[in-house]
């Protein structure tokens, strides 16, 4: 964890995967994240494996730097500790649906009138100004209904959604650069912010970059796609003993790699040598990797290739990753002692400051795990939190 968003503080109202990754991104760099959840927990701790009930792997990778505070926001007492946090706050945040958000009292207006310059930023499945706003959304909804299910076809045309759940942390990422944003709109102005990141917008826009292609063009110069990405011959290679990922990318890698495997025929041509040509049939060459590759062992191409400086890579099981060289240089998987859960492993923030210090990460909470200590920092003494504890408004680990 780092330090640049030292004394930021987050209210976070977000479960399973968008939201929680969104503010996860925020805590990695040193914001305070308050999360709040139900008194039974985000629904996200249940999946497995886990070792603790209320802990699964998934939950802990989404929600280490963050305090957990279990209430009831049904009742008056727990609206009541809402607008006590909300005024010590800078953001608040939330992926519910905006009509079950009011019902808590989370709307940016309600929020503004407790603390001026609020950024409030709600991550819905849809955009609330379509047709789809109201309806519900989760990942799997929001590849089939982005193309990207239908973009992932199988070769007998079924369409697959990817195994993993990219539309949540696509929606993460836009949250956390919205978050970004608007604590440097406020730092400049003074003023507060509302922002709304759909998924199912997001996700779209993601993929819209190189697929809307022709028809980024009124009238259009082609169909939608990126003609390189459907081509049927882009595909890890067969080796004599395994797979390897092959990308000649521009006129000097194709040259060089042509030449060297004695296709001195087509390398000189004009049609390799002119990028637009070249990428207009690039399934050609596509198919002269394939057979090519067949001829000589991964370690030979990866010689070869390292030499030409052509770009390639091993194609990896996920479970190789633990054991990868480069990232094993990194520092990237590392290991912690979880205080009820024993020795762990975490794959750390992708990001790295120069200069600035670093500090281990906090574990993941229980559910509640820190709901006395947060209650205390707003004024509520012992006996009033023992209380709620009592009434149930709130659950303390």
């Amino acid at each position: 964890m780092y330090s640049l968003l030292n004394g930021v503080k987050v209210l976070d109202l977000t479960t399973i995967v968008l939201g929680p990754y969104g503010t996860k991104i925020i805590a990695d760099f040193g914001a305070e994240i308050t999360k709040i959840e139900p008194l039974g927990g985000d629904q996200f701790r249940s999946v497995r494996p886990g070792k603790s009930e209320d802990l699964g792997a998934g939950f802990i990778n989404l929600n280490n730097n963050k305090k957990s505070l279990s209430i009831d926001l049904t009742t008056d007492a727990g609206k009541t500790i809402i607008a006590k946090l909300v005024e010590q706050s800078d953001v608040v945040v939330h992926n519910m649906r905006p009509k079950s958000a009011a019902k808590f009292n989370l709307t940016f207006e309600k929020l503004k009138a407790l603390k001026k310059d609020i950024i409030f930023c709600y991550a819905p499945g849809f955009g609330q100004e379509g047709r789809y706003g109201d309806n519900p959304a989760y990942d799997d909804i929001i590849q089939a209904a982005s193309g990207l299910a239908y973009l992932n076809a199988n070769a007998q045309g079924e369409p697959r959604f990817l195994p993993t759940i990219i539309g949540d942390k696509v929606g993460g990422l836009h949250l956390a650069l919205s978050i970004l944003a608007a604590l440097f709109h406020k730092s400049t102005t003074g003023e507060g912010s509302c922002l709304e990141i759909p998924m199912f917008e997001s996700i779209v826009s993601f993929m819209m970059i190189e697929q809307l292609a022709g028809k980024s063009f009124i009238p259009p110069l082609g169909e939608m796609g990126y003609a390189r990405l459907q081509s049927p011959n882009r595909r890890p290679f067969k080796t004599k003993d395994g797979y390897i990922s092959i990308l000649p990318y521009s006129t000097r890698h194709w040259t060089k790699f042509l030449k060297e495997i004695g296709r001195d025929d087509i390398a000189e041509t004009p049609w390799v040598r002119d990028p637009v040509s070249r990428s207009q049939r690039i399934d050609e060459l596509y198919q002269v990797l394939s057979k090519e590759c067949l001829k000589r062992t991964t370690a030979e191409w990866f010689d070869i290739l390292d030499r030409l400086d052509v770009p390639h890579a091993n194609v990896n099981r996920p479970d190789a990753l633990l054991s990868d060289p480069h990232l094993k240089d990194v520092s990237f998987f590392r290991e912690y002692d979880h205080p009820t859960d024993g020795k762990m492993r975490l794959a750390r923030t992708p990001f790295t400051v120069a200069g600035a210090t670093e500090t281990p990460d906090a574990p993941a909470p229980h559910i509640g795990q820190n709901s006395r200590e947060v209650l205390q920092s707003i004024g509520y003494d012992i006996s009033e939190i023992e209380k709620l504890e009592a009434d149930n408004v709130i659950t303390q680990y």
